[in-house]
């Protein structure tokens, strides 16, 4: 097999274990040029197994984009875990930021206690379970409701975060790779996930452990944009050595309080 040959089975195989990654990861990951990557992509593109797809591509087998209902049934045990680890960094009369995602809505039912803290969301399941809280003060992002990831979204997110000094912001991330690139799914939650960490004093990642190893289409931040990662116990040895050798904090949030 010529070399040409076995970079392009190494490549389908890449994107068909990632589901979605993005042009610029596959320049860097494979050691080729732009142009390199392009060509490769649209013979793979030829052979049905992958589609283009807005910045990037993914597999034909499986959707872009995994909705929000059976995302939430994955490793609830951890994500639960990991929101009441992330709730324990909140202090009264914060700002906060809490970003999109199954983990993050986790954090609401454990910060009952909190004083006047102003959460600034486009999650709809985090809005929900903040209303039995009279002490949470909501400011909700505007846009349309994105079913895939109940979420609003739109160019008035944006806009609107731009106006708040926010104090934490808490992220989700659809994967994080060994390098300590951070990625997401959905294009249309790109800006609003940057702007949000610009805006932000102190920033913490929120992800249970199956989610180190695993890139999705868009690359929003590195691990050095992070003051903290938050994650349950059975996080792999490669996340916590990433965190020491960048300097940011790692808190691992214990499963067994959840039993």
């Amino acid at each position: 097999m010529g070399m040409k040959s076995f970079r392009l089975q190494e490549m389908e195989q890449y994107i068909l274990e990632h589901d979605m990654v993005s042009m610029e990861e596959l320049k860097d990951t494979f050691q080729i040029s732009m142009n390199t990557v392009r060509l490769d992509v649209a013979q793979l593109v030829n052979r049905g197994t992958v589609r283009k797809v807005y910045g990037g591509v993914c597999s034909n087998n499986k959707s872009n984009l995994v909705p929000f209902d059976e995302r939430e049934t994955r490793n609830t045990r951890g994500k639960r875990a990991v929101g009441k680890a992330a709730a324990a960094l909140v202090d009264d009369g914060d700002i906060i930021y809490i970003d999109s995602g199954t983990t993050t809505m986790y954090m609401m039912e454990h910060l009952e206690e909190r004083k006047n803290v102003t959460i600034l969301t486009n999650n709809l399941n985090a809005i929900n379970r903040a209303l039995p809280y009279p002490d949470l003060n909501i400011i909700s992002l505007p846009g349309t409701l994105d079913r895939k990831t109940n979420s609003f979204v739109s160019a008035d997110s944006v806009r609107t975060l731009e106006k708040y000094n926010i104090k934490k912001a808490f992220m989700a991330a659809s994967g994080i790779l060994e390098s300590g690139t951070i990625t997401n799914s959905s294009p249309l939650e790109f800006e609003i996930k940057k702007t949000a960490i610009v805006k932000s004093q102190e920033v913490y990642l929120m992800i249970d452990a199956t989610k180190y190893g695993k890139s999705a289409l868009l690359t929003y931040a590195n691990i050095e944009d992070m003051n903290g990662v938050i994650v349950d116990s059975e996080a792999e040895q490669g996340l916590k050595e990433l965190c020491s050798q960048h300097n940011v904090e790692l808190y691992l949030a214990n499963l067994e309080e959840e039993e």
